[in-house]
């Protein structure tokens, strides 16, 4: 970092002040996080998005480029109260101090983070997310079981999935509400009767899923007593919550995490379509295998047959053996 010039030194450019200002700032104010309310928001044809932070007191400018923006899953609105992760810095080109912001999430949600960081803390000390734990799933189930809200769009996806990769499959529905306060005990709770249900029902493996949302609308799968359950279950289960990139306790403890409620069926039971593809392809292999054998013992009697002697022959033959020494001997 350049010193500052000396007093009586010979002035410095415009540029080169603005710089040095930069430097300054941001190594003093390394990255933080700000609340404030969003306003004089702009989204550029680039993607980035331009706003205001303030507070009943002051304002600052930001921007947010377009790389981060599509990371935040909502999308900012003037008004909206967030939580910002931002570097302070300067806009050399106007001289403008400014926030560049890394990372958005919506006002109150450091606290519900902090709470999943430490459920996370204390379930993985106590082993529930042990890989040796962990139980495998059924190479080919009957019947599969899905906990989730009847009217959630997730089990619709799930449905057409395995109606479409695998119609074989039987389905047992277990309700329960994806959101909300009574959310979590009710998850539990079905996933507790699919457990107890098991001889009659006859699933042989849970999913458990939702789709998408904000970390407030996926609270109900970062609830302790969830967990519990889940690792409690005499069934192994799959957890499908959200999308690629949210993560849960539930995905934690569950015994496979899929991506998507989606995914989450096709990792439930194989594509029949392919089963019957390996089955044609394993007969063709089987059948290729029994003929090269075949040929093999074929080609290997073949020897054995120009080996064997006709009884009759080998008997002339030891006739004329004995034969042999009366005649000398005549």
């Amino acid at each position: 970092m350049p010193a500052p010039p000396p007093p009586g030194a010979a002035p410095i450019s415009v540029s080169a002040l603005v710089r040095l200002a930069r430097e300054r700032i941001e190594s003093a104010l390394p990255l933080c996080w700000v609340s404030g309310e969003i306003s004089n928001l702009v989204q550029a044809a680039s993607g980035h998005f331009y706003f205001s932070l303030k507070d009943a007191n002051a304002q600052v400018r930001c921007v947010m480029f377009r790389q981060r923006a599509q990371l935040i899953g909502f999308r900012p609105e003037n008004g909206l109260r967030v939580e910002a992760r931002v570097l302070a810095t300067i806009y050399e080109a106007r001289g403008e101090f400014q926030l560049n912001v890394d990372s958005l999430r919506r006002n109150g949600i450091g606290d519900l983070y902090e709470r999943f960081l430490k459920l996370k803390d204390k379930l993985e000390r106590e082993g529930l997310f042990d890989a040796a734990g962990k139980r495998p799933l059924p190479a080919f189930p009957r019947c599969v079981g899905i906990v989730t809200s009847p009217q959630a769009a997730a089990l619709r996806d799930v449905l057409t999935t395995l109606a479409r990769r695998a119609p074989q499959v039987r389905i047992v529905i277990y309700p329960a509400m994806v959101q909300g306060e009574p959310a979590p005990q009710q998850l539990a709770a079905a996933i507790g009767l699919a457990g107890a249900r098991q001889p009659i029902d006859g699933c042989e493996l849970l999913i458990v899923c939702r789709g998408g949302g904000s970390l407030e609308d996926l609270q109900a799968f970062n609830d302790e007593g969830l967990a519990r359950a889940i690792h409690a279950s005499p069934l192994p289960v799959i957890s499908g919550v959200g999308h690629e990139t949210d993560f849960t306790i539930a995905d934690f403890v569950a015994d496979r995490r899929a991506p998507t409620p989606t995914a989450a069926a096709e990792l439930a039971a194989p594509e029949a379509a392919a089963l019957r593809a390996r089955l044609a392809d394993d007969a063709a292999l089987l059948r290729r295998s029994l003929q090269r054998s075949l040929e093999r013992s074929s080609q290997q009697l073949d020897g054995l047959a120009r080996r064997l002697t006709h009884p009759q022959q080998r008997i002339a033959a030891q006739r004329d053996h004995l034969r042999q020494p009366v005649e000398l001997l005549a």
